[in-house]
């Protein structure tokens, strides 16, 4: 049975300096000594959530050059989200790139009207799922954690991975919902958020985590400090569990349109 081992990068995020953070990242990815077949970048990796800055790349940036490069040198899928320029607004995309320098994404479909996202960002409109060595992953976007109709498991899915800049105030919605969302899917999620303050002054802890279909506890990376987690999941307790209770069977019909 199929095996994946993913790498998350927990770490604080220099506002603005695409090249800074750039640099940081590569060395941290450098200092990966295991064999990993994904590493998982937070939200907004290269610049912080500056949604309401002129700081978007172009369709074919330099950060997605970067992540093109890395993915090839690591001989891994590289995952995080950017921010895109879309005509006068940006996308809050999620870039999935496999070392062939093949790209694929998801652009967040949910977002945060507390903090004007809307304003400045263009929601997606369709649902992404990935597949890596026999896994099939759905990307979410931090604010997509809280909305599981988007989210529901028609059993179509192994694995929920979700890349934040989830704010340390909110922390045990974070942890809650994660939790939450492997028990009713039935399925791995695995999620990397930031640590320290943004440039608007917004505090963030972690919470970087990996948690099996019954919302047990694999892994979980320190609070407030830079950590690389890496987890290997396996797909045939996951199988075997659903086999032995196949809850989506009993699941409502129902239809999505985005």
């Amino acid at each position: 049975m199929s095996t994946l081992t993913i790498a998350a990068i927990q770490t604080s995020l220099n506002w603005l300096d695409k090249d800074a953070n750039l640099a940081s990242f590569s060395d941290k990815i450098a200092s990966i000594k295991d064999s990993v077949d994904l590493i998982l970048l937070p939200e907004t990796f290269a610049t912080g959530f500056a949604i309401n800055l002129d700081c978007a790349e172009p369709e074919n940036g330099k950060v997605l050059d970067w992540m093109i490069a890395t993915a090839n040198s690591s001989n891994a899928v590289l995952a995080g989200s950017v921010l895109v320029q879309q005509g006068d607004k940006k996308a809050n995309r999620f870039y999935w790139v496999w070392p062939n320098g093949e790209v694929e994404y998801y652009d967040k479909r949910h977002l945060f009207c507390l903090g004007k996202e809307g304003d400045f960002v263009k929601a997606g409109d369709r649902r992404e799922v990935f597949t890596l060595n026999g896994f099939k992953i759905l990307p979410q976007v931090c604010y997509d954690l809280r909305f599981p109709v988007f989210q529901r498991s028609r059993n179509d899915y192994d694995v929920m991975i979700n890349v934040a800049n989830w704010p340390a105030a909110r922390r045990k919605v974070w942890d809650t919902l994660l939790m939450a969302r492997a028990m009713e899917n039935q399925c791995y999620v695995v999620a990397v958020n930031r640590v320290g303050d943004d440039g608007n002054g917004v505090a963030h802890n972690g919470g970087t985590a990996v948690y099996d279909f019954k919302g047990d506890t694999l892994a979980v990376a320190a609070d407030n400090q830079t950590d690389v987690l890496i987890k290997t999941l396996d797909k045939e307790p996951l199988e075997l569990f659903k086999q032995s209770f196949p809850a989506y069977l009993d699941a409502d019909e129902f239809s999505l349109e985005c």
